[in-house]
């Protein structure tokens, strides 16, 4: 490949890992943001439920965006506005309306990033001619589990939230502007199909096999989502981690997921998307099961790191079962099954938000019982991961 295309993969993988990096920086410190502004835990549960919210508003109009500009302009704003919403939480100051004014710029740029830096990935590979997005997602893993270490860091030095965020944010708004230019132009995109065609290839692609992974996925990102937002809360405030401590359920939970990833390709082509799953939904059972019972904070990180590494093979072989029921090749399939990531998102927010303040002392553990639950549905849906074939497809080049 030419130098174009080798400086367009780099600047899309400095996209995912400050992506990443702000990501993880952000949700690990919950704990702190909660204290610094007095929230209760139903407050603290709205404020965790605007970011998926408004990540959709900012995904659409980012994409409506991407017509006119391309995805590279939209991410080279929309990039330095985490960074710069991600400060502004730390500058808040202890009042409620300004954190949920931040917290929404957070989510409006985090969506319009999330939209932006996927087209570019999918740019990318599409003029290398090769699958390549998981290396992307592997990217933003890494970096998370940096931030996740920094947070650990700023926590045993009792950096205030401010000068925590400022360090990762100030590097992730250098390496955008640094890669920025070098993202692929809208000429060099390509272009995608017409609304007519996308039309017409929806009649084509059948719902069911779709909501069956659907499901899984979904069930997959609630999880996630419970890990992502309260693992750090968990961890300290019913378990007695210190501040330095409470960041590693997470960075335990990434490090798996990576792991994980690096093998599950080859597991799939040896023995089949429905094996995997089934075996990785009951690690990851057994693994949320884990954070349930943990007696104290290292077994809880030990159980956050089982679940990511059985967790961590649901997306990847959904999108790929998607893939086979497309005939149009044309991503229509894979489109209907990411609305999966913001719902599942979305509740997992809500439903570990609304079940913690039932206790006092056991809340966030009574909490994790319901993701704990919903996980098993994932073995009972594996059989959905090898949908049949559906005739004159060609091979998506999607994958998650």
């Amino acid at each position: 490949m030419g130098s174009r295309d080798r400086q367009a993969r780099l600047s899309a993988y400095a996209a995912f890992a400050v992506q990443g990096l702000c990501f993880a920086t952000l949700v690990t410190r919950v704990p702190q943001v909660q204290d610094a502004h007095g929230l209760s835990d139903g407050a603290l549960a709205l404020v965790l439920l605007l970011v998926p919210l408004i990540a959709g508003v900012g995904s659409v109009v980012a994409g409506a965006l991407f017509a006119r500009l391309g995805s590279g302009p939209v991410l080279r704003v929309a990039q330095p506005g985490v960074c710069v919403a991600v400060t502004l939480v730390g500058l808040t100051g202890g009042e409620v309306l300004p954190l949920y004014a931040a917290v929404a710029l957070f989510g409006l740029f985090v969506g319009a990033v999330d939209a932006g830096m996927n087209a570019q990935a999918v740019a990318v590979e599409r003029r290398y001619g090769v699958s390549l997005l998981t290396g992307f997602y592997a990217v933003w893993s890494v970096a998370g589990i940096l931030g996740g270490l920094w947070v650990a860091l700023a926590n045993r030095l009792d950096l205030t939230l401010l000068a925590g965020f400022v360090v990762p944010s100030v590097l992730g708004v250098a390496v955008a502007l640094a890669t920025g230019p070098r993202l692929l132009r809208k000429d060099e995109e390509g272009t995608g199909p017409s609304a007519e065609e996308l039309k017409a290839a929806a009649r084509r692609v059948p719902w069911r096999p779709v909501l069956v992974v659907g499901a899984a996925m979904g069930v997959f990102y609630l999880a996630d989502a419970a890990v992502s937002n309260y693992s750090a809360k968990y961890l300290q405030d019913e378990l007695g981690a210190g501040d330095y401590a409470a960041p590693l359920g997470y960075v335990a939970y990434q490090i798996a997921m990576v792991a994980s990833r690096a093998a599950a390709d080859l597991a799939v082509r040896r023995h089949g998307g429905v094996l995997i799953v089934r075996l990785g939904g009951l690690v990851g059972l057994l693994g949320m099961i884990g954070v349930v019972a943990a007696p104290n904070a290292a077994a809880a990180i030990a159980a956050f790191a089982v679940a990511g590494l059985g967790l961590a093979v649901v997306a990847p072989v959904a999108f790929s079962a998607a893939g086979r029921v497309d005939p149009t090749g044309l991503g229509v399939a894979v489109a209907r099954l990411n609305v999966f990531n913001y719902v599942g998102f979305v509740l997992g927010a809500a439903v570990v938000g609304a079940v913690a303040p039932l206790s006092a002392t056991d809340g966030l553990r009574l909490a994790f019982v319901v993701p704990a639950a919903l996980v098993a549905t994932i073995v009972v849906l594996a059989r959905g991961f090898a949908p049949q074939p559906v005739t004159a497809a060609r091979p998506a080049t999607v994958t998650g």
